[in-house]
């Protein structure tokens, strides 16, 4: 299923990874939830309890990859890169 696919099925998370101070500086998405890269593991539990599928993204689509590799070495497959911040904000848009 590609990102557009899973994000048209309304049955996903957006899981921002980008630290707070990014957010204030370049902006939010809405509906998504911000979980800094480095507070993945400690808060893994909270992220695998999310129904549906978990799309993360940050601002250029680096650690949101890291973030993706991380959850799949751990066992879930319903995890996608959604790639940096504004690119993830134009496709959501544009739906």
């Amino acid at each position: 299923m590609s990102l557009v696919e899973v994000l048209q099925s309304k049955n996903y998370h957006l899981i921002d990874v980008r630290e707070p101070m990014e957010l204030e500086m370049d902006g939010h998405i809405e509906e998504a939830q911000n979980i800094p890269l480095g507070e993945l593991e400690v808060r893994k539990q909270e992220i695998l309890n999310l129904s549906g599928t978990k799309i993360f993204f940050c601002r250029s689509g680096n650690r949101s990859g890291k973030a993706v590799d991380y959850f799949k070495s751990e066992g879930m497959t319903d995890v996608y890169n959604g790639g940096g911040y504004n690119e993830m904000k134009a496709t959501l848009e544009s739906l």
